[in-house]
């Protein structure tokens, strides 16, 4: 098994504390403190937001095995199995079209 290494709420493989600290973090201007405190308050915000979206993964996985078990074989109704996608959430809409500006980027970015 991997040892860790507790730094505040997280554990962290030891590889990649000592990572971090002997080859990342030195010249960054950031401390090694200060970086596990950044990701560990990071993580504890966005954990919640990170179970739902998994439950609601799950759940609709659940969905589509189910509607696959009722509809097996390769001939099934296209129109249909669309329509289910789209009842469950798993196809959205298609949003409008949109622009978006860049600044402050490299020119190769920016003309993606």
């Amino acid at each position: 098994m991997t040892e860790r290494i507790t730094e505040g709420g997280l554990q962290v493989a030891a590889e990649l504390h000592t990572l971090l600290e002997e080859h990342i973090a030195p010249g960054t201007g950031v401390s090694v403190a200060q970086f596990w405190a950044g990701l560990d308050a990071i993580v504890r915000e966005l954990a919640p937001r990170n179970r739902e979206l998994l439950a609601r993964r799950d759940r609709i996985q659940a969905q589509i095995d189910a509607w696959h078990r009722a509809n097996p074989g390769p001939d099934y109704d296209r129109a249909a199995y669309k329509a289910f996608l789209q009842e469950i959430d798993y196809l959205l809409p298609e949003p409008a079209d949109f622009s978006i500006n860049t600044e402050n980027v490299d020119e190769e970015i920016a003309t993606l």
